[in-house]
């Protein structure tokens, strides 16, 4: 089989030249070309060590027989963005992150190709790009930061801020916690987006066995992108391609692993979207499905109790999938060139639990503690739950449909009516929240927030400030067309759609409407006007009169790509994509 690159040499006269003025030697134009894609970068931790890794896949490459050309697209940090304008750039960086890879792979010849990520836009934004290249190849997740002292994580300071807001810790403490929460380079240390999209990446048979949450600095992370570099190698000659490996099977498997880790409800939106770039069609439903019944087995924060870095010395994703083999379907394709029932089997024979156990005493030592690999991930028969960690929600607010992570949910707010507090932005409510203007019983609704309204941002300092309250924590909730951090817990429900922006119900709710949640019967409904019960057919009556009354607002961004986002995004629940197909 002739490799593209040299298909590409004979039609492209100036392509040896060129790559000779770059440094390639002779020798090098005839080896299988790789493209290393990363989102290096000194935008954040979690991609400032990446440059590291893309050597040691280099270097991997080389040994190999091949030549790997560096790349780069590096992301943004939603962190770094929270509560400013910026947070509306995150999700269409994703889009923007894609795309440039697919200008990147598409413009010059390339045999395989490696990519190199580990946070929230930056993985998902590498793995649709990948799917579009369409390229033998596969994935080296980031790796995870270690925790702070007192295992002090990032998520934390949501947490503090809205503590030190409310008059109840002082400034110093909020200090210690801002120079304490990140102490090195890797993805934040709880399972929050980038945590959950790496061990995607691996569940999807995309990345090496045991690669996920990897600790971010030390040997063993360098070790396992020496080794994928030499496999992407190895790949170019088989031919084997993504669409070779990720099919309805696997993202079913995904979606279970997803469940079983109480996984961040941003993968509802960045799975559909990677599903879309193969041609299948994946939405809320999927993951209601798969979800209902699934054990939840995974204690780390947000919804339990350790750091991330434990994750990977407790087994990390084939532990999780040991647990629940009897679900998976165990005869996918891996880019190991093997079915994920070999790769669980030769993990066992090489001794790979044994070594994780080691790592995860030597652990606990360096924090004075016993922990053991039941702890962080527990069996199957001691599960922490046994339906699944979301639920999607639909009814007359949804039709749609909306997400909630109901294991980080307060069991008060499972089955409730409450007073609409509709606020037409994220700022409004927040001052609300913050100075004791909502009250118990209320159902807070954040609109113009989805991707066409303002770019889809997170709620995370809103969702941080109702949580962090003892009261409001526990007696109401919080409904938007945004969405919400991976690490966000309380009594939240996002991805409201349609969305406020394209007219959905929620852009017509009014003040003292009664709003029904019910996450066992999975509703998310209108169910009352003026604080009175009405029956389904006022209701509908009601919302069609307000309906004709409403008139869409003007786009927040009039130009730049956060317009051509709201313009072309799909509907949250099915990825919020961009949508081409407007263009027909």
């Amino acid at each position: 089989m002739e490799l593209n690159s040299q298909k590409m040499r004979k039609i492209a006269p100036e392509l040896d030249p060129l790559r000779l003025g770059s440094g390639w030697k002779r020798e090098d134009l005839e080896k299988p070309q790789i493209i290393i894609e990363s989102t290096a970068g000194d935008s954040h931790p979690g991609s400032v060590h990446l440059s590291v890794l893309a050597e040691e896949a280099k270097r991997g490459i080389a040994d190999a027989g091949g030549l790997g050309a560096r790349y780069m697209c590096t992301d943004i940090c939603d962190g770094e963005s929270q509560g400013t304008d910026g947070i509306n750039y995150s999700l269409a960086s994703r889009e923007m992150i894609a795309n440039m890879i697919e200008i990147h792979g598409g413009a010059t010849a390339f045999d395989g190709g490696v990519f190199i990520a580990g946070c929230d836009k930056g993985l998902p934004g590498n793995l649709m790009g990948m799917a579009r290249l369409c390229l033998p190849s596969l994935v080296i997740p980031g790796g995870v930061m270690r925790a702070g002292p007192k295992m002090l994580t990032l998520e934390q300071l949501g947490m503090y801020s809205a503590r030190y807001e409310r008059g109840e810790i002082d400034a110093e403490t909020l200090r210690w916690a801002k120079e304490n929460a990140c102490p090195g380079c890797g993805s934040c240390s709880f399972i929050g987006t980038a945590s959950t999209m790496q061990i995607m990446a691996e569940a999807l048979g995309l990345a090496l066995p045991g690669s996920a949450l990897l600790p971010s600095s030390g040997e063993e992370i360098k070790a396992m992108a020496y080794r994928a570099g030499k496999r992407a190698v190895e790949l170019a000659r088989e031919g084997l391609k993504p669409s070779d490996i990720v099919t309805m099977e696997s993202i079913e498997n995904a979606i279970l692993v997803h469940a079983a880790i109480s996984g961040s409800t941003n993968t509802l939106l960045h799975l559909p979207a990677i599903a879309h770039e193969y041609g299948l069609e994946i939405d809320g439903d999927t993951f209601d499905r798969l979800h209902r019944g699934a054990h939840y087995l995974l204690n780390i924060r947000p919804a339990g109790t350790w750091p991330a870095e434990f994750f990977h010395s407790a087994g990390g994703v084939p532990a999780v999938m040991e647990e629940i083999r009897s679900f998976l379907h165990l005869d996918v394709m891996t880019v190991t060139g093997k079915t994920l029932k070999e790769n669980l089997r030769e993990l066992k024979e090489s001794g790979y639990y044994e070594r994780c156990e080691k790592e995860l005493n030597s652990l606990g030592n360096r924090y004075g503690i016993a922990v053991s690999k039941e702890d962080i991930i527990r069996p199957y028969d001691r599960a922490i739950g046994t339906e699944g960690s979301v639920a999607v929600l639909k009814g007359n607010l949804a039709p749609e449909g909306a997400v909630i992570k109901h294991t980080a949910c307060p069991k008060e707010m499972m089955k409730a009516v409450l007073r609409a507090r509709p606020f037409d932005s994220e700022e409004e409510c927040l001052h609300a929240v913050l100075h004791h203007e909502v009250e118990p019983g209320d159902a807070v609704l954040i609109r113009y927030e989805g991707p066409q309204g303002s770019g889809m941002p997170e709620m995370f300092y809103t969702t941080e400030a109702i949580s962090s309250d003892r009261e409001l924590g526990r007696s109401i909730a919080l409904i938007t067309d945004g969405r919400f951090s991976g690490a966000s817990t309380g009594p939240v429900i996002g991805h409201c759609s349609p969305e406020a922006q394209a007219g959905g119900p929620i852009a017509l709710v009014e003040p003292g409407d009664l709003i029904e949640i019910d996450v066992p019967e999975r509703k998310l409904n209108i169910v009352g006007v003026d604080g009175t019960l009405c029956s389904a057919e006022e209701i509908e009556a009601i919302l069609a009169r307000r309906r004709k009354a409403w008139k869409p607002r003007k786009r927040k961004c009039r130009n730049g790509v956060l317009r051509l986002f709201s313009e072309l995004a799909a509907s949250p629940m099915k990825g919020a994509y961009l949508d081409y197909s407007k263009f027909d």
